[in-house]
């Protein structure tokens, strides 16, 4: 029979929790029942259990977080002598660590957690929930060989602990580290491994599909970094496949998912976000690949899936990163997927629907749930502002939005597709000099040999250099190189491009045999896209051309046709002009500056 005391402090803690589920909640009732608790002075056990209490109670329910850290320091302080004390253990030091990484202070998370890891290697669960916790606190910090290491421990501890599921989501986790860091070369081996260990699995038929799908996200991202579009495609269809087995209404919930044993109580992402995220790589793809209509679809099919999830509150799933917040998981699918909007409208010639997006991807921005997610964001968005800049003529923008964007970004292929870029606003200035320094630094050979998508957009430049500079058989020669590169892996946009120069070329050599060879299928691609500026430079070769033939109905036709793409992008150009956001080429330092939200356009392209 408990004594008197023991009486006081488990009728409060019992009274405490009468409080907190309460319908509705009496947090106040609640916090006084906990914080009365330690007038009895209770063993050193429930002393620090209640100050765990407090601190997730403070943190949950109230503003009061210097409160909150103080009780959840106090528990970890107290129950790390405490033996057989697993679970205030380390939730104290996983919510303290996550407290400090919130308030911006990842160097406090991290002795916690190499602490809390050390104590806790008889514990499989906490051991490796701990390691995640970590490795992701330094991958935030892009300390990626850390993070890196320490998820290689982890496999090796999961594969001796029997924990077949968890040893092969540190591995995807490593491999999804490494593709982040561009170490490719290291990839390779390790993505293969682990496709061979999921391929192989015995285990729980829904830990295999689940697993699959990780594995397959990895693999299309990995062909989709390196602008292998046409190699994707059945990576893509097989995970397209597994991701609509996974949301089907029979499939069980993440926690049937990881099963009852305690060190594979694990999922990367919950299945909400996974159908989000292969939304969001089947975007990637249909840009990449240049189909503009079929990844403006899908962006707001995903962008309607995430106003689900956050209005339901799904994101709050697990992850195997500890605690961190679905939340800034669903902002950030949210900023790639209006990126991505963005760039599809400067293709097809909505530049003002472009700067529609281009304004919700800046209030995006404005309302960034973490400092580090607005940081790895602000020079896209720059560089989406120098293309926008570029389609609107205004060349001095477009060099600083460019500039700007190479300065703050730690992106290698985002750096080289701005330098690509601001390559031809010094093209179009006639900028010889800072023209040729900088090509030095994005010729295909400077660039990675993963790049097959950037090495090509390099020999496009090259040869439009060599276009403007009249070296006729050079340019030629740079373009079908572009073309092979183009052709092979589907990048259809480039390769409209460089039929429609070659068939510049050819005019301007006076071969209109050759020159209407290049810009047939070039017209016929970009009106698959479609990409309205290759139509209106292809009409105007081809009206050339049929008059250079004699043959008055074709050229009367074409004519026509480059009247009306450039009646039409000179309406939109207008209209993008007198919209408020337009200001927003000018912005290139600290936060964007507040507009008002972009009204809805009417006729979107």
């Amino acid at each position: 029979m408990a004594s008197t005391q023991d009486a006081w402090y488990i009728s409060l803690l019992g009274l405490a929790e009468h409080f907190r589920t309460s319908n509705p909640p009496d947090i106040k009732s609640c916090i006084q029942c906990l914080q009365a608790v330690f007038n009895f002075k209770p063993p050193q056990r429930v002393e620090a259990r209640t100050h765990l209490q407090l601190g997730n109670i403070l943190l949950t329910h109230t503003k009061n977080i210097d409160l909150a850290r103080t009780h959840l320091e106090q528990s970890w302080f107290l129950s790390q002598s405490i033996n057989a004390f697993d679970d205030v253990k380390f939730e104290a030091a996983s919510v303290l660590a996550e407290l400090f990484e919130q308030q911006g202070q990842p160097t406090h998370s991290k002795p916690i957690l190499r602490k809390a890891i050390e104590l806790s290697q008889h514990s499989i669960y906490w051991h490796c929930r701990l390691i995640f916790q970590l490795a992701q606190i330094h991958a935030t910090e892009r300390e990626y060989e850390v993070a890196s290491s320490l998820l290689a421990v982890g496999v090796d501890y999961a594969q001796i602990s029997n924990a077949a599921y968890t040893r092969v989501l540190f591995l995807l986790s490593r491999v999804m580290l490494l593709l982040i860091d561009k170490k490719i070369q290291e990839v390779l081996p390790l993505l293969n491994q682990a496709g061979h260990l999921v391929e192989s699995w015995s285990g729980s038929p829904h830990q295999k599909e689940y697993l699959k799908v990780f594995f397959l996200v990895l693999q299309v991202c990995h062909y989709l970094m390196a602008g292998q579009v046409k190699s994707v495609k059945p990576c893509l269809k097989q995970l397209q496949q597994s991701i609509q087995t996974i949301m089907a209404p029979t499939w069980p919930d993440d926690d049937a998912v990881c099963g009852s044993a305690s060190g594979e109580s694990f999922v990367w992402l919950s299945r909400q976000q996974l159908y989000v995220l292969v939304y969001l790589v089947t975007v990637m793809h249909s840009a990449q690949a240049g189909y503009m209509d079929k990844a403006h679809k899908y962006t707001e099919k995903a962008l309607a899936q995430i106003d689900k999830l956050t209005s339901s509150g799904c994101e709050e799933g697990k992850n195997s990163g500890g605690a961190r917040s679905g939340a800034v998981l669903a902002w950030r699918l949210r900023m790639a997927l209006v990126e991505h909007a963005a760039l599809c409208r400067l293709v097809t010639g909505g530049k003002a629907n472009a700067l529609h997006e281009i304004a919700r991807a800046a209030h995006l921005l404005a309302v960034a749930p973490t400092p580090g997610s607005a940081a790895a964001h602000t020079p896209q968005l720059h560089c989406l502002l120098g293309l926008y800049a570029m389609s609107m003529n205004c060349m001095e923008a477009a060099e600083s939005q460019f500039h700007t964007a190479i300065q703050m970004s730690q992106e290698r292929d985002l750096w080289m597709f701005a330098k690509l870029n601001l390559a031809i606003v010094y093209l179009r200035g006639r900028r010889n000099d800072d023209l040729a320094q900088l090509m030095e630094q994005v010729r295909p050979e400077a660039l990675p040999a993963y790049a097959h998508g950037l090495r090509a957009a390099s020999y496009y430049v090259l040869g439009l250099q060599a276009f403007f500079q009249a070296r006729y058989n050079e340019a030629k020669r740079y373009l079908r190189e572009t073309l092979k590169m183009a052709n092979a892996e589907d990048l259809n946009r480039l390769t409209s491009c460089s039929l429609v120069l070659l068939g510049h070329i050819f005019l301007s050599i006076n071969n209109s045999r050759e020159s209407m060879n290049m810009v047939t299928p070039a017209m016929q691609l970009a009106s698959k896209i479609p990409d309205v500026h290759v139509q209106l430079w292809a009409s105007a070769i081809l009206k050339d051309l049929y008059r250079l033939a004699g043959d008055t109905e074709r050229e009367n036709e074409a004519y026509q046709m480059h009247c009306n793409y450039s009646q039409a992008l000179l309406k939109d150009h207008f209209q993008a002009t007198q919209l408020p956001q337009h200001a927003l080429v000018q912005w290139t330092t600290g936060p964007p500056p507040a507009l008002p939200p972009p009204a809805a356009l009417t006729n979107p392209t």
